[in-house]
């Protein structure tokens, strides 16, 4: 079939399809599983066959027919068409709806997970997924396929800027805030990649080993929260294996505790090739085999034909799939016709959620912010700012409108840079003032700019990508040289990281100020010189832990690294879990009694706070403070409440278990009440197979950040 016939199926005059008045599940009054159970009922084996796999990825299908109905997606499942029921078409969509170039189209680039994660703000999450889910109709498909919420054990990760930080509480509610905004356009969405695949290296071939309780009271607390929060269509397994056996067919993981304990609905879906049976998999739980056929097509038919697969366990996979269609809403609201996407609103909305990302890490001798009447020059260097702003890579890379910024200049390993430039916003905020360029490539001539100019703005990248992960959290390409050399020439150097994680820096006691941008999307460098002159108040903080080196990590290098580098034949590794537990990031730094660079929480302002008067109700629900805005000018304050638990627990940390941004006026307090959230005051009891809390004096700190949490208060938990 040529694409032109392809799409022409796609637009087929009503005629083509059947009456759907006469089919009693098109009934919008039943329950979503009832239609479904209806469907069924119907179904031939054949089609409840085709549901449960896709056709390939379609757009690497050179050569092939692509199927009526498919939309160029990450992936597709043809539909039913007697039964009224469409195809799913999915899409690759973490920071924004991914290769919409190949039908021509644009789509925006939103600032990185983990920058939108430094919110601290559940509703700029559901806006982030409003704006995926507005562009996916736009564009004709019906199912997003980000929601990454892999929390940040491993912070050499290159996929850590899919993610949301190293939190569960955090990570758990922004991404299934996240989610929830997309399927509020009436789409289907996922949760991924389910789970512990926390590290790029050797991922379809390592086992990450760790305990149940561990388990349970990190990466799989994170995802339990999100699902809560968004009760996604979808959950995507993972490439790696857990405690020896692959994820999708790992029946603790998929049936026992993401269907029985968390309750999930949806259906499972393997990640892109991660399926590696039929009968195992399908009897552990796995619902969806993607992108292919190899093992839910004719071997998964044949398999139920001869009982070794009951006809009851694949009616349950196309329940799963198609009460989450009738659910979400693409039976009866499907994503046509298509629309254009409005460029500018979707700039708007990602400008707003960059000026909530950016997180200020230094700002010495009150460096920021610069004033425009009196600042006479700056020296702008690296990174490309002239042009541009850096974006993450792989799956979650959207195509740069125009092409890549920095041209075909660009070096191997350098990201993709989107029409976002620094130099021309900071040269609009400042007019008068004699602000210049500089690459960044040779440190003595960035040097000898930044000697002349009043400030110097030095640009540091991190790529990072899906199937990489970066062998030291040192910047690359000689960039620490490149800082150490400016500030050296400028005491006045500040330094814009845009990274996809934490970084080491040498250089911190040498330069004034520094500023984490992360991946800021297509409204990056607006947002960056709003920021930078005051216009809008840095407000973000850090949902990851940035250490001072690898040393500090409890894997000093990424397990796996210098096998998979050495040998070219796959060779299976366990990565010990257990040597962390559920200690993750700031658990981990308290628990070994370590100081990072910069702690989980931190984050400066152009304003101060100042907390008081911390109770917690007798029952360990709620905690309520008082927050001042004790400064000069409006800000929102995001307030941490956290927990030590009972003795009993064996924790020498404390957990992150409410927060809540607090928007203040100059002057202006707030009592305010914060959830504590019961998952996160609770340990998982091996014995009884379940989430409780011990009896016993629970601990309530507040504060600004994990390392500082001036307030507290305790409850007692009855026996």
């Amino acid at each position: 079939m040529s694409i032109f016939a392809a799409f022409a199926s796609m637009a087929a005059p009503a005629s083509m399809h059947p009456d759907v008045s006469k089919m009693p599940w098109m009934n919008k009054a039943l329950s979503p599983d009832r239609r479904a159970d209806l469907v069924i009922a119907q179904m031939t084996l054949d089609e409840k066959i085709q549901l449960v796999h896709g056709t390939h990825w379609i757009v690497h299908r050179d050569g092939q027919d692509v199927p009526a109905h498919s939309n160029y997606g990450a992936g597709f499942v043809p539909g039913i068409d007697r039964l009224g029921i469409p195809g799913i078409n999915m899409a690759d969509s973490a920071v924004g709806v991914r290769v919409s170039t190949f039908q021509g189209r644009y789509a925006t680039l939103l600032p990185s997970t983990l920058g939108a994660a430094s919110s601290w703000n559940p509703q700029a999450a559901f806006l982030y997924g409003s704006v995926i889910g507005r562009e996916l109709r736009a564009m004709g498909f019906n199912m997003s396929i980000g929601g990454g919420v892999d929390i940040t054990r491993e912070p050499r990760n290159g996929r850590n800027f899919e993610y949301a930080g190293e939190d569960p509480l955090l990570a758990g509610t922004m991404t299934g805030n996240l989610m929830k905004g997309v399927q509020a356009q009436h789409l289907m969405g996922d949760v991924k990649h389910y789970a512990f695949n926390d590290q790029e290296t050797g991922r379809t071939i390592y086992s990450a080993d760790i305990n149940k309780r561990a388990a349970r009271e990190s990466d799989l607390l994170a995802f339990q929260i999100a699902i809560g929060i968004a009760h996604p269509s979808g959950v995507m397994c993972s490439y790696n294996r857990v405690n020896t056996v692959y994820a999708c067919e790992n029946h603790w993981l998929l049936t026992d505790v993401l269907k029985k304990d968390f309750g999930f609905k949806g259906w499972v879906l393997s990640d892109w090739g991660g399926t590696h049976s039929t009968v195992k998999a399908a009897l552990a739980g796995l619902d969806q085999e993607m992108p292919s056929d190899k093992y839910f097509g004719e071997p998964l038919k044949q398999a139920v034909l001869a009982g070794k697969v009951p006809m009851s366990r694949l009616d349950d996979m196309d329940h799963r799939i198609l009460r989450s269609m009738f659910a979400a809403g693409v039976i009866d609201d499907p994503p046509t016709p298509r629309t254009v996407i409005n460029p500018f609103r979707g700039r708007d909305d990602a400008q707003q959620l960059a000026e909530e990302s950016m997180v200020l890490l230094k700002n010495e001798a009150h460096l920021l912010p610069l004033q425009a009447s009196s600042i006479r020059s700056i020296a702008l260097i690296g990174s490309h700012a002239d042009v541009g702003v850096p974006s993450g890579g792989g799956s979650a890379q959207v195509n740069a409108p125009g092409g890549n910024a920095i041209g075909p200049g660009a070096h191997a390993g350098e990201s993709i840079y989107f029409p976002s430039s620094p130099l021309k916003y900071i040269r609009e905020h400042a007019p008068a003032a004699k602000i210049d360029f500089n690459p960044g490539t040779d440190p003595a001539a960035a040097a000898a700019l930044a000697r002349t100019a009043q400030v110097a703005i030095v640009f540091v990248n991190q790529p990072m990508q899906e199937g990489m992960d970066r062998p030291t959290l040192a910047l690359p390409h000689d960039q620490d040289a490149l800082v150490a050399a400016v500030a050296a020439a400028n005491p006045h150097t500040l330094v814009v990281l845009e990274t996809g994680g934490p970084v080491a820096m040498p250089w911190i006691d040498k330069v004034q100020g520094i500023v984490e941008a992360w991946y800021p999307g297509i409204g990056g460098a607006q947002a960056l010189a709003d920021l930078l002159f005051g216009n809008v108040d840095f407000s973000a903080k850090l949902p990851v832990s940035f250490p001072r080196n690898d040393n500090q990590l409890p894997h000093p290098e990424i397990a796996g690294i210098t096998a998979t580098t050495a040998s070219k034949t796959p060779v299976f590794f366990d990565v010990d879990y257990n040597k962390a537990g559920a200690a993750v990031g700031y658990k981990w730094f308290e628990m070994k009694h370590l100081k990072p660079l910069f702690p989980f929480g931190f984050g400066l302002s152009y304003t101060s706070y100042a907390y008081s008067g911390l109770t917690v109700d007798r029952d360990g629900h709620t905690a309520t403070l008082t927050v001042r805005n004790t400064g000069q000018r409006a800000g929102a304050e995001i307030a941490q409440v956290y927990a030590v638990l009972p003795k009993a627990s064996g924790e020498t940390y404390k957990r992150l278990v409410g927060f809540d941004r607090v928007e203040l006026a100059p002057g202006e307090s707030k009592r305010i009440t914060v959830p504590l959230n019961s998952l996160c005051l609770s340990v998982y009891d091996t014995a009884k197979d379940t989430m409780l809390r011990l009896p016993g004096t629970y601990t309530i700190l507040a504060g600004p950040s994990s390392a500082d949490t001036p307030l507290r208060a305790s409850f007692v938990q009855a026996h």
